[in-house]
């Protein structure tokens, strides 16, 4: 009886080793297999955030633009050529300091220089549009100089 029990295991054991736990469900078959891209889709608006930069800053009461600025909006610029089915909005922002109608004056004064900069280097009017909201969508709260300098500027997002 033992040696029936020993020989029985012996045989189970030994077709558990040839059997094929390696199931071929053409998943990972190399050719042909579908690479899923990382990061974000080309062209979006997540694209130009990660890859070029959606904003430019402004001195206090001040819409002219920087050297820094300018860079930012060359490579706006570059992704707008790259992109030409995209349509984007200026959007000129202040800190919390001055007057309401002030800001939405200096607002979009930033805006449309923004605008103007991206027009001479090859971008389609067309394609741009400008908005002031003046000091009423702060992209940092608090007060200082350091929250008033993040909210003197003109955001570009995709429409």
């Amino acid at each position: 009886m033992r040696l029936k029990l020993l020989g029985a295991l012996g045989v189970a054991a030994l077709l558990a080793g040839c059997s094929n736990d390696h199931t071929n469900t053409g998943a990972n078959t190399g050719s042909g297999a579908a690479v899923q891209p990382s990061g974000p889709v080309p062209g979006s608006e997540a694209d130009l955030v990660a890859n070029v930069g959606d904003r430019v800053f402004f001195e206090l009461n001040q819409s002219g633009l920087s050297a820094d600025a300018k860079t930012t909006l060359d490579k706006q610029a570059d992704w707008l050529s790259k992109y030409p089915q995209v349509a984007v909005q200026i959007a000129g922002n202040c800190d919390d300091r001055g007057t309401e109608e002030y800001n939405l004056a200096l607002g979009q004064r930033r805006a449309n220089a923004a605008r103007d900069y991206l027009v001479a280097k090859g971008s389609a009017s067309s394609r741009l549009t400008t908005i002031s909201y003046g000091k009423d969508r702060p992209t940092a709260t608090g007060e200082g100089e350091d929250v008033w300098a993040q909210n003197r500027n003109a955001i570009t997002s995709v429409q």
